[in-house]
Parts: C-alpha cells; structure tokens; sequence
C-alpha cells in the first residue's frame, strides 16, 4: 500500500528500527525489495535516483514503482533518491512520488537552504514529504567519484540543523558522519557522536545514507543513536551481479530471463537479511 515517508519513518521511530530505503532502478531490483518487504512484514522505501537515469529513465520505472507500491501488502514510500534539481524533483512530485530528497549537499550552505525550501513549497503543496542532506558523502548515489567535497564538509555540522530545519521545512535529514556510496575499498570510520548531538537537538526524522557494508552492530548502533532511515544499494546489487556471473559460468548458453531471475532471487535474499537487521533482529 502506498505510503508517505513520515508514515513510514513514524513506525520506524515507534518501533525503534530503521526503515530500508532502496534503489531499484530495474524490474528485477523493484520485486526482490517489494517481497522482501512482505516476507518480512516491514514497511520499506522503493528508490529511484537520479543518476541512474540513464539506465532506467524516470518516466518509465516511476509508474511501475507507484503501482505495485500500491498493490503491496505492506507499506511502500515511493521515493526520489538524489534529486539534483529542482525540475526533476517536480516530475517525480507530480507522476505520485510521496517522497523526494533534494542533494544540494555539496553547495554553499545558503544555496542548500533556498534551493531546499523551493522544493520543499513545491513538495508540501502537492502532499509529498522532502528529505535533503547537511554534511557531503565523499562519492556519489552509485559509487562513482563526483565533485570534489572539502574534507571539513564531509561531516554534517550539528550547530547548523536548527537554522537548516526552521528555514526549509524539511521532513527528514540526512546526515553525514563517516558513511561512503558505493563499495567500500577500506573500512569506514564512523563519527556517531554527530548522530547523538543531532538527535539531541532535533526530532527530525534522520537518514543515513552509504548504508551498504557496515557491520550489523553498527546498524544496530545508528539505530540506538537515533537514525530512522537507512538508504542501502550496492551490496545488493552486487549480490545480483554475484549470482548472474556465477550462472552464466555454470550454464553459458541459456536465456535471459533464467539470468535476471537468479539475480532477482539473490538480491531478494540479500534485502531479507539486511531488513531483518534493520527491524532488530538477526540476519537469517
């Protein structure tokens, strides 16, 4: 069934887990969250970021996600990852979106404030929440190196939240404290006293993004601290490539559909698991 992001986040809050966030920027990705999310019986968050554009444009993959977020039997925010502008969040906005982040992360502070509330009035008006982001990840949604952030950037900066939150209206804040996108190469270090010091001071619903690779002890620890949303990608894309490679090597010859079930069903697993270590239990 469809829901919004502050009905989901809500749960979250009240049950003292994250709810995933995923991207699916493919049919296959699309169903292996969606099951997930029922064999499990969590509400979720179904994705589509802007850069992956060119590999599923909007206008197509955005109806199919509204759809069969409606036809599921738990509750689906559907979900703008990464919106880089202000008219690609409108087009989301107005196809049914109940949710969008504008990522003005890495401009002046000033030009995430204004940039952020025009979304936000735009949002609000047409019942869609609205997630932005204070601190720069060091890489963009996807893995891929972006513009170039300060290093003194990289962390969101507590003492601004309150002006941030008050002059933008935002729904949810993401925020930075060690995390990366894509695939780690070394293990990250993560700053979670920001995750205490924001929480102390805001209520806000708060979003991490770079889920992907961290230990289950530490999702267990962001969740304590105070996150409510966790954006994960990577890992389970890369257990659908695993398991593609894997049958194309054990039966070179065969049809296509047999490989992107055997990656649908790999990544559902890995969804599975890593939403069960999100709802506090133990990954099966």
């Amino acid at each position: 069934m469809l829901a919004t992001l502050k009905e989901v986040t809500a749960i979250a809050k009240e049950t003292k887990t994250a709810v995933g966030s995923f991207n699916t920027p493919t049919l296959e990705c699309l169903l292996a969250v969606l099951h997930a999310a029922e064999e499990k019986n969590v509400p979720v968050i179904v994705a589509h970021a802007q850069c992956h554009e060119s590999v599923a444009h909007l206008d197509d993959i955005g109806p199919v996600m509204i759809e069969l977020a409606k036809r599921a039997k738990v509750k689906v925010c559907v979900h703008l990852d990464h919106g880089e502008d202000y008219d690609y969040c409108k087009r989301a906005i107005d196809m049914g979106f109940t949710s969008v982040m504008i990522d003005y992360s890495i401009r002046p502070y000033e030009e995430n404030v204004s940039g952020t509330a025009e979304v936000v009035a735009y949002a609000h008006a047409h019942g869609c929440d609205v997630e932005a982001e204070l601190g720069a990840l060091p890489s963009r949604e996807g893995g891929a190196g972006g513009t170039e952030v300060k290093k003194e950037d990289l962390y969101t900066k507590p003492e601004l939240v309150p002006d941030f939150l008050e002059r933008t209206g935002v729904d949810a804040l993401a925020i930075a404290f060690g995390t990366a996108h894509g695939i780690y190469k070394t293990k990250p270090i993560l700053n979670m006293d920001i995750i205490s010091a924001v929480r102390k001071i805001s209520d806000i619903p708060l979003v991490m993004h770079g889920g992907s690779g961290i230990s289950h002890e530490e999702y267990r620890e962001v969740i304590r601290r105070g996150i409510n949303k966790i954006n994960y990608y990577s890992y389970m894309s890369y257990a659908g490539y695993a398991k593609a490679q894997e049958t194309v090597e054990e039966t070179p010859a065969d049809f296509f559909h047999n490989l992107a079930f055997a990656a649908e069903c790999a990544m559902k697993t890995n969804v599975a698991q890593t939403l069960a270590v999100f709802s506090g239990g133990a990954a099966d």
